[in-house]
């Protein structure tokens, strides 16, 4: 079953259309017999015989794309002049820029700027390191740090090929809390340089954002950073997901009528993500969790696992049950995916309890499709932007950072992660909540400052800010 299409896969087609009736009307119905859906058109620049115009195509992927133009270049009265992909035309030059806050439009703007005047505060600095928090770009600005090795869904793809998704975290960090983050991408695979490089670039920021590290390098580099600096630190692949799978799963318990000390969870994938899942629903008082990976389920005594698996062993699946994700899930309230496309099939949700909550968040291809789980589902969840309940991590991150640094915090606490999900999770109103809306638009602007506000009460009440 092919994907429905998407803006991830949008086409710009430039046409010269003959000047004649329904050259446009055989256009569109190309386009609509090849599968993609029109989602735009510029404005018509007739020159005489002919029209020129800007057709905007939403496809499924990149062979589709491909299979729309020759639809398109086939057409009698249609001229194709040239045609781009809308998303590597948005990332030409990256995605963000730097920009001045001070003018330095005289003299008397560079003395203060620059030198002479510049010396008192890096003076003022020395003599209270403190004040850096205040002085300098530290009072707002977040590192995003990477080695490339776990990004999305594409693995271990190095530093470079990392930056568009460290840019695009800046970037959403800039739109949805106004707080400067900048990628900081660095070319190892070993954690003891990821924590060395970061402590030795830690006096410029104030905050730490990791991103895309895989496990179990990630836990590792974490915990040290934390140990070592006196500022946030935040691995968003783990503790925004769970953050935000959190949220959604308290407004789905509101819907179905459930206790969330009755719930059975099963998580697939033990990784970061579902790691800090599974301690965060822990925390939040779930009743049963089973934890799933490549080899099945997790549990204690079992002799493959490394010291973070051991942990999760200890703290899930009292019961000991073992098997394949398929096993585990028969009588199950509630699926966490975070793991690999097309895992479980429609079968599989008809053997878990009734009205379950699936929540199959594999980027960019989830373990079920919206489309097999449709009737048999009470809240369907993903992690796309073109299904209803998109469980994103920028729900999370931007406000919660936000809340940090405005509160002084030195840490990022569990107590701010819960706050961070209560405030996502009382974003939908008791009249907006319904199955296809268990977390509010990530476009809805007034989130990210209720989570800050959330944060920041947290940080004060944990005794965990800046004095």
């Amino acid at each position: 079953m092919p994907y429905l299409p998407t803006a991830a896969y949008s086409i710009d087609l430039h046409v010269e259309l003959a000047n004649v009736p329904n050259t446009l009307g055989r256009l569109a119905t190309a386009i609509g017999a090849a599968g993609a859906n029109i989602v735009s058109m510029g404005g018509f620049d007739v020159r005489g015989d002919v029209l020129v115009n800007d057709v905007v195509v939403n496809c499924s992927d990149e062979d589709h794309a491909n299979r729309v133009v020759a639809a398109v270049e086939a057409l009698e009265g249609v001229d194709l002049m040239f045609w781009y992909d809308r998303t590597f035309h948005m990332h030409e030059g990256g995605k963000i820029e730097v920009l001045p806050l001070a003018p330095v439009s005289d003299m008397h703007d560079l003395s203060m700027a620059y030198t002479p005047g510049v010396a008192r505060i890096c003076m003022a600095i020395h003599d209270d390191p403190r004040r850096a928090h205040d002085l300098t770009i530290k009072k707002n600005t977040v590192a995003i740090v990477s080695d490339g090795s776990a990004v999305l869904g594409l693995g271990d793809i190095g530093p470079e090929a990392a930056m568009p998704v460290m840019e695009g975290k800046a970037l959403l960090f800039k739109e949805f809390a106004g707080v400067d983050a900048f990628p900081v991408c660095i070319n190892t695979s070993s954690s003891e340089e990821i924590i060395e490089t970061v402590i030795r670039l830690a006096p410029t920021f104030g905050g730490i954002n990791l991103e895309d590290i895989k496990a179990p390098g990630a836990f590792e580099v974490e915990q040290a950073l934390k140990e070592a600096l006196d500022i946030p630190v935040f691995h968003d692949d783990q503790h925004g997901t769970a953050v935000v799978t959190l949220a959604a799963l308290w407004n789905s318990l509101k819907l179905t009528g459930r206790d969330i000390g009755d719930l059975s969870v099963v998580i697939s994938g033990v990784g970061a993500a579902g790691m800090a899942v599974g301690r965060i629903l822990i925390d939040a008082g779930v009743g049963e969790i089973v934890g799933v990976d490549s080899v099945g389920a997790v549990y204690g005594g079992r002799g493959d696992l490394n010291e973070s698996k051991e942990w999760f062993a200890a703290n899930t699946n009292p019961d000991r049950r073992m098997g394949t994700v398929h096993d585990v899930l028969h009588g199950v309230d509630a699926f966490i995916g975070l793991s690999a496309p097309d895992l479980l099939t429609a079968a599989d949700l008809r053997n878990m309890a009734p009205e379950p909550l699936v929540f199959a968040m594999a980027n960019p291809n989830p373990e079920i499709r919206p489309e097999e789980a449709d009737g048999l589902a009470a809240v369907m969840a993903t992690g796309r932007s073109d299904y209803p309940n998109q469980i994103n991590n920028v729900l999370a991150f931007p406000g919660i950072f936000r809340g940090a640094l405005d509160a002084g915090a030195t840490d990022i606490t569990e107590n701010m992660k819960l706050a961070a999900a209560l405030a996502i999770a009382d974003s939908v109103s008791d009249d907006e909540l319904s199955p296809k809306f268990v977390v509010p638009s990530v476009f809805d602007k007034s989130v990210p400052m209720v989570v800050a506000a959330a944060v920041a009460e947290a940080a004060v009440a944990d005794g965990v800010c800046r004095s």
